[in-house]
């Protein structure tokens, strides 16, 4: 089937599916959230089935992060230029055949290598879904709606993923986490070929020192704070990949203000609600990541719950993300984007302070309950509601774009600051390779508090058109 079709031809199909392809779509990103939430529940399990350390257990965390925030840019622009079904089902194909692997590895490095061909066939796959679904919907109205759905669906993932995650890992092993995903991907995939309208790219020069420079630079930020934790700041892997990042940044700037046609027009960073929202989305990126990599090993570790029990004491958090996004939209429509961002960021904050506060009792209680519920609601209404203040005004050929930027943004935080926090954490904790929960939760609130001040800062007022001289 081609990708090139008339516009007329692609109204038409976009009225009749637009259901079923929606569904479609969301499958991918239920999808891409369900494994990620079953892989953390399954944390603990992997580390003895595999005999990992603390810090290899979070490079298999990370390193799916590292190969996601990479190419998150590029393969936003790619889809793009080629047409978003092309670079969808690509991905989906990636993402499929990395998760087979992954659960058949016998090992550390293969485990490691596996998660980072799956977070590679993620990051084309996360925006190319984006851009299709916003193909869909054309107006601001309607987007904000679709962010809402889409966070609900997002949601939707976490609650089964927690579910799972804990009940597969107690029945059938942490393998199964792995291949969980697979029938999700298959019906997904098969869904959007048939019913996805074939949105015709916008072919033309392609911006390649631009896309080679930022995906460098990405995967060499993060995969310096990546290793050094474990390695250390001074260790030459660190350093090298620390240097290759700043270099690729900044060789990247000069490239886009040469290129006349830049991968990142630079225009586009000179829009507050865009730069707002990817800070934001960063800082939440970083925590929502981090926590979910943490609470399923302090649930087991200290409170001494069982895998199954650890899902299901999730549960409140996954459902009021649901809650919180489906909620997102109608507080945007009544204060608007940039007054019910820090609105949704107060409750997160609210509850991280009381996980920090919560005393170490054995398995599920009042305190964590509160905390979760809290958590939950912030998350949801703060992550829908930076996506929708990002691109709810996007032009033609920007979708991709933008929420490449803004998914780069929250997949480089989750990456980072997963790296930073379990270095700082382990580091608390002293040479015996423990983790600090205290230290890691206490450092989600800071950087939740951190989210709260910048979405605060007023937007710029626009600056008035010159006046023009009336005629003599």
């Amino acid at each position: 089937m081609s990708d090139q079709t008339t516009p007329s031809a692609v109204a038409a199909r976009a009225r009749k599916p637009r259901g079923v392809a929606v569904a479609g779509l969301a499958a991918s990103m239920f999808l891409v959230v369900l494994g990620v939430a079953m892989v953390n529940l399954a944390g603990p399990a992997i580390r003895t089935g595999l005999g990992l350390s603390a810090a290899e257990l979070t490079m298999v965390a990370s390193g799916y992060l590292v190969a996601l925030a990479g190419p998150l840019l590029l393969g936003g622009r790619l889809a793009d230029v080629l047409g978003g079904r092309k670079v969808f089902l690509a991905g989906m194909a990636v993402y499929l055949a990395a998760s087979v692997a992954c659960a058949l590895a016998l090992s550390g490095p293969v485990l490691i290598a596996a998660r980072v061909a799956q977070g590679i066939g993620a990051s084309l796959l996360m925006p190319s879904s984006l851009v299709l679904l916003l193909a869909l919907y054309e107006t601001a109205a309607e987007r904000t709606r679709a962010m809402g759905m889409w966070g609900t669906i997002t949601g939707a993932g976490s609650l089964l993923g927690v579910f799972l995650g804990g009940t597969l890992t107690e029945l059938l092993g942490w393998e199964s986490v792995f291949w969980a995903p697979v029938p999700f991907g298959i019906v997904s995939a098969i869904a959007v070929w048939r019913s996805v309208p074939a949105f015709p790219g916008r072919p033309g020069p392609f911006d390649v020192a631009g896309a080679v420079t930022i995906t460098v630079g990405v995967s060499g930020l993060a995969l310096g704070m990546v290793l050094a934790p474990e390695t250390g700041w001074s260790a030459p892997g660190t350093l090298i990949a620390l240097v290759v990042g700043v270099a690729s940044f900044a060789a990247f700037v000069v490239a886009e203000r040469r290129c006349a046609h830049p991968l990142v027009p630079l225009t586009v960073l000179r829009r507050q609600p865009v730069v707002t929202a990817a800070a934001v989305m960063l800082l939440l990126g970083a925590t929502l990541m981090s926590l979910l990599f943490f609470l399923p090993l302090y649930q087991q570790e200290v409170l001494g719950m069982s895998a199954l029990a650890t899902g299901m004491g999730q549960l409140p958090i996954a459902a009021m993300i649901i809650v919180g996004s489906a909620t997102a939209p109608l507080l945007a429509t009544q204060i608007g984007p940039a007054r019910a961002l820090p609105a949704g960021l107060v409750p997160l904050l609210a509850g991280l302070l009381w996980l920090v506060l919560n005393p170490a009792t054995d398995g599920f209680s009042a305190h964590l309950l509160g905390a979760f519920l809290l958590i939950g609601t912030g998350l949801g209404l703060s992550t829908t509601n930076a996506v929708t203040m990002a691109v709810r005004d996007s032009g033609e050929g920007e979708s991709g774009l933008i929420s490449g930027l803004i998914s780069t943004g929250q997949q480089l935080g989750g990456a980072v600051g997963l790296a930073a926090l379990a270095g700082l954490a382990i580091g608390a904790a002293g040479a015996n390779g423990d983790i600090s929960f205290t230290t890691a939760f206490l450092a989600q609130t800071t950087l939740i508090l951190t989210a709260l001040a910048l979405s605060l800062i007023p937007p710029a007022r626009p600056k008035p058109a010159p006046a023009t001289a009336g005629p003599r």
